[in-house]
């Protein structure tokens, strides 16, 4: 079956961003941070992180809704965060968190072990390593700020300054988004080459996917019921977890190979769906006769809402399709076509809505519906 989507609007972020093949070297791609009340598109360029809340983007105001200035450039520290009541962004380093109110102010730091692999220092500040060969092309850890604004959750290397018998791991923690203390803390038992946090509807509840290259992808989920984090492993380390449904009883995962969505069932985390493309999805049109069909799913992806999924897939050859997938079932409903070229991965809302960028233009977002 063929979906043709309808365009509800198109804006580009930063409305002045120039379009200039180098200015992709200043900022990051835009991406989505996204709570049950509250809808981010959030950009980091080298000095500061921008944020805009998208139903103002709707609205026709294309003006930053927060920036906070940078504590370290971009690409020297790992997944940072923004509240959803934007006041307050926490920027996740290799040495410490770092977390800067609306007026640009240090609201607070934990310094933690450095994510260098060859290093085992507790630094007190960036530029004690800014420069150095062996802090080029650190491992990297993570952060969200739950839906209600309360809390933190960081995955960092430990130990931290003031442990009584250090022990070098990693570590979730449960932070005070107010002042920065210490709630929680559980090891996660990985080998972090870098990780990103999936938010749960409810504030007590958080995933997390951590990337170890080519040794694995291990899933943990998080809950924290104010006075306890319990962290619950979820199945063999093979699969990247990338979105949590807006209703919260499901959450979507690849293969770490690429192959292979599954859609799993909360709270236990059992898959009770796997997506299969090989031998189920149409030839690709531009596929040369007689080419092997391989298929290979791309890692962002999402929920359209609480019963579809749209994904991508990608070959060596030919531009990347978008599909629907039944969240009930598990099939694939049909392909997703486009009056107009668009980027290769769909960023779900959750509300019946995705966005892509433009073919060509990164910071040119287009909003779908069906």
């Amino acid at each position: 079956m063929i979906f043709t989507p309808r365009l509800l609007a198109s804006f580009r972020v930063p409305a002045n961003a120039p379009r200039v093949p180098d200015f992709p070297q200043t900022a990051d791609t835009p991406a989505v941070q996204r709570w049950p009340h509250r809808r981010l598109v959030v950009i980091r360029r080298d000095d500061e992180l921008l944020a805009y809340d998208l139903d103002r983007l709707l609205a026709g105001d294309d003006a930053p809704a927060a920036r906070f200035p940078a504590p370290w450039p971009r690409g020297a520290g790992g997944r940072d965060a923004v509240s959803p009541t934007l006041d307050l962004a926490v920027f996740s380093g290799q040495h410490a968190l770092h977390a800067v109110d609306a007026a640009g102010r240090l609201r607070w730091r934990v310094r933690h072990s450095c994510w260098a692999s060859s290093c085992l220092s507790i630094h007190d500040s960036y530029t004690e390593y800014a420069g150095s060969d062996g802090h080029r092309h650190p491992d990297r850890g993570s952060c969200w700020i739950s839906a209600d604004g309360s809390t933190v959750w960081a995955h960092v290397r430990t130990p931290l300054p003031g442990d009584v018998e250090p022990e070098y791991d990693e570590e979730w923690l449960v932070l005070d988004a107010v002042d920065g203390r210490i709630l929680g803390r559980a090891s996660t038992g990985t080998a972090a080459a870098g990780s990103h946090h999936i938010p749960h509807p409810e504030p007590g509840q958080m995933g997390l996917s951590v990337g170890e290259g080519q040794d694995g992808a291990p899933l943990r989920w998080g809950r924290w019921d104010g006075t306890r984090l319990t962290v619950t492993r979820i199945g063999d380390d093979d699969r990247c977890l990338v979105d949590v449904s807006p209703g919260g009883r499901r959450f979507l995962t690849i293969a770490h190979s690429g192959r292979q969505p599954a859609i799993h069932r909360l709270p236990d985390g059992a898959v009770t769906h796997e997506v299969a493309a090989h031998h189920r999805l149409p030839p690709h049109p531009e596929a040369p006769s007689g080419a092997e069909d391989e298929h290979f799913w791309g890692y962002e992806c999402g929920f359209v809402d609480e019963g579809r999924v749209i994904a991508s897939t990608r070959r060596r050859y030919g531009h990347p399709r978008h599909w629907l997938i039944d969240t009930a079932r598990g099939e694939v409903l049909g392909q997703v076509e486009y009056p107009m070229p668009v980027s290769e991965d769909p960023m779900a809302l959750g509300d019946g809505t995705w966005l892509t960028s433009g073919e060509k233009d990164r910071f040119g977002l287009l909003l779908w519906t069906l």
